[in-house]
């Protein structure tokens, strides 16, 4: 199964009017913050740092806008936090009256490394205009300026392009609005371990950023609602800002554009209109239930779940199609799930594990909403976790996956969160799992949370908070104050898109250790 994009030109989608009202009608209020320019940088090259870069303070940045700058000069702000929202200032002409148009040239970045590479060197497959710089001409001073376009960034680089020999330029009333939909009042962590304190400081931080309009993927990149990513964000929500009301705004927005036979799209575009993506993924459409049926425990709104619970019901009709007669998903090459972004990883395993859960699931949800059909949807569950167990190999001592046989970390993490086999299997699954891990390993945050669920799911509680340190503590350590889409602690380059440049450094999926702390009183 490829990993690369989904391009369906001639599909038929359903679209349902009532749902976007309530979407629409659930829009969220948006909170502004100021942010000033804290201090004036350089890069100092530093192996011991992510990416190779450190920062040196040169001056604070309200003593640095003293002077005035010339063409050819360039600085470099840093903010002090990560931030999404929008930039403004206010330019004026020093010297002779300004006989030509300021030519001004802002990089945007969230990271140090972004800054040491040359956006047109850039050469990885996704589009180079997710990177973020912006090009200002003023032709006439002073002007007070409000950039349109918003930005996700920490550190900004100013570079004077062009004026004229007769004038310099000088910088006032630097801003950085930042906006988001979390509120100001966040319920308060009760950890005593200091370590786990700042890991999730750094957590919900990255939530914050990534609520907007919708629960964002990354503000930065892709900047769009999607299934897997809202999973996750919902469940930190629940213990953080509780703004279920952007939830059920969700989950009717991918109710709301559906493919002809109900299946829910992977991801979500709100403007200029809503509209679903062309992209479908197997474990992205069964996770709509499972975020449906959190939503009901975190809420007990019986009134959306029982509208939006029969397209809930369609996802599991759906991939039951997949599964051959024996109930074991088919593996080939027209069928995509994401499970992890690793281009070796066979996902059929993993999938298989989904389907039962998410299942399960369903079953909870049904005895609620439509019991008359508990009871067949549980021979349907007992069947597919039957299956299961032709993936089982003695001689490895592992679930596989695929034609090859594959023995993969997210086999093993879904099968075991599927419930798959007694717990003192599942606990004897997961020792092998850490004694022998298998070659095809662990790429972002988003399979590391599963990972981390199986570990306290068979009661191995200092294993999973051994793993958040080493895992997200080392991103604090490289200085990170919101949490990455991918890190690879023995790569720091590692990008499935080409280039680490083009990766989002405030990501949803990472953002899970705050739900694991609160939630498991860590």
């Amino acid at each position: 199964m490829s990993q690369a994009m989904q391009k369906n030109d001639d599909l038929v989608m359903i679209r349902d009017i009532t749902f976007i009202s309530k979407a629409e009608n659930l829009l969220p209020t948006i909170h502004q913050t100021i942010i000033k320019a804290q201090n004036i940088i350089s890069l100092v090259n530093d192996p011991k740092a992510v990416h190779g870069w450190s920062a040196k303070v040169i001056s604070p940045a309200t003593v640095y806008f003293n002077q005035s700058f010339q063409t050819g000069e360039s600085f470099i702000i840093d903010f002090g936090q990560h931030g999404v929202g929008y930039l403004s200032f206010l330019c004026d002409a020093v010297g002779s009256p300004p006989d030509a148009p300021a030519h001004i040239k802002f990089t945007f970045v969230e990271t140090l490394g972004e800054l040491a590479e040359p956006f047109s060197q850039y050469q990885g497959w996704l589009s180079k205009s997710w990177l973020q710089e912006h090009d200002e001409y003023i032709d006439v001073l002073p002007a007070q300026i409000s950039l349109s376009r918003r930005y996700c960034f920490r550190y900004l680089k100013i570079e004077i392009v062009s004026l004229s020999p007769k004038y310099n330029l000088t910088f006032k009333d630097l801003e950085f609005k930042t906006v988001s939909s979390a509120p100001k009042y966040c319920i308060e962590c009760q950890t005593q371990d200091p370590q786990l304190a700042k890991i999730d400081q750094v957590s919900v931080h990255t939530l914050r950023n990534c609520m907007q309009e919708v629960f964002e993927d990354g503000p930065k990149r892709d900047r769009r609602l999607w299934l897997g990513d809202l999973r996750l964000q919902a469940l930190v929500n629940n213990v953080t800002f509780k703004q279920h009301d952007l939830v059920r705004r969700c989950l009717y927005l991918f109710a709301s554009h559906r493919r002809e036979d109900g299946m829910v799209s992977a991801n979500i575009f709100v403007k200029p209109q809503i509209i679903a993506d062309d992209t479908f993924l197997f474990d992205y459409s069964l996770f709509y239930i499972d975020v449906l049926y959190d939503y009901f425990m975190a809420t007990s709104d019986h009134n959306t779940v029982k509208e939006l619970w029969p397209i809930a019901l369609q996802q599991i009709d759906i991939a039951l199609k997949r599964c051959d007669e024996y109930g074991l998903v088919v593996d080939s090459d027209d069928w995509w799930s994401f499970i992890d972004w690793h281009e070796k990883l066979n996902k059929q395993g993993a999938s298989q594990g989904v389907l039962i859960y998410c299942l399960d699931k369903a079953i909870k949800l049904s005895q609620t909403f439509q019991p008359e059909i508990s009871s067949n949807l549980q021979q349907k569950l007992d069947f597919v976790k039957h299956a299961a167990d032709q993936l089982w190999d003695d001689k490895s001592g592992f679930y596989i996956s695929g034609a090859q046989h594959q023995v993969s970390y997210a086999t093993q993490i879904w099968m075991i969160l599927a419930d798959v086999g007694d717990r003192n299997h599942q606990q004897k699954l997961m020792n092998k799992l850490l004694l022998t891990p298998p070659d095809i390993g662990m790429n972002t945050p988003y399979l590391r949370h599963h990972y981390i669920l199986a570990l306290l799911k068979v009661g191995m509680t200092k294993q999973a908070i051994d793993e958040i340190k080493a895992y997200w503590g080392k991103m604090v350590e490289y200085g990170a104050d919101t949490f990455w889409e991918l890190f690879d602690p023995n790569d720091l380059n590692y990008s499935p898109y080409g280039n680490k440049i083009i990766n989002s450094y405030c990501h949803a999926w990472s953002c899970t250790p705050a739900w694991f702390i609160r939630q498991h009183s860590l």
